[in-house]
């Protein structure tokens, strides 16, 4: 099955009892839940982890006009930006100090290569956010189309679950993290 956003909020119009959707123009109630909630509660999801399948880094482009004050240099950040992991240069992908103004990186280096967090196709979605997605469209959507809170209440506590569960699984795929500039650790050196 080939996934999409239809396909994913129809699979929590579902979960809910509801009926499902062929698009979200379909003049139902359902569709217009859907495609109301659907965008900003997948770009939540995206968002609120550092997701090993829609983490991204790049050279940002300078702007020519630079920032007011404070930074020497201003930043393009690019159209599928989400949030930020972190921003360095080309020798280290972290560790520069910068800050995020109006769909920009301001700093003080001349060279930017920023780490993030981007908007990736519903079709590239691994099998266990996906889960976790439907879970979380299926206890928003909920509320609107049934007004039940206390199954919404549960909803969401699933959801959380799913989540948890997600986040585990993806951090299995990576090598852990070491521990940079740590006081103890230089004292032991």
């Amino acid at each position: 099955m080939t996934i999409s956003a239809i396909s994913l909020c129809s699979r929590a119009l579902l979960k809910i009892g509801a009926s499902g959707i062929t698009s979200f123009s379909d003049g139902t109630v359902e569709a217009e839940v859907a495609a109301n909630l659907y965008p900003s509660i997948r770009d939540a999801m995206l968002s609120s982890y550092p997701w090993s399948f829609a983490l991204a880094q790049t050279s940002l482009p300078r702007l020519l006009d630079p920032p007011a004050s404070d930074f020497a240099y201003a930043y393009a950040l690019p159209a599928d930006f989400l949030r930020v992991i972190s921003a360095g240069d080309e020798t280290k992908g972290k560790g520069i100090n910068y800050r995020i103004v109006e769909k920009q990186l301001h700093t003080n280096r001349e060279r930017v290569v920023l780490t993030y967090i981007f908007r990736q196709q519903e079709e590239n979605f691994p099998p266990f956010f996906e889960n976790a997605l439907i879970a979380r469209l299926a206890s928003e959507f909920c509320l609107p189309l049934t007004e039940s809170t206390s199954r919404t209440e549960f909803l969401l506590k699933l959801a959380d679950s799913e989540f948890k569960q997600a986040r585990l699984i993806d951090s299995q795929q990576n090598i852990p993290k070491s521990i940079d500039n740590f006081s103890l650790i230089e004292v032991r050196a």
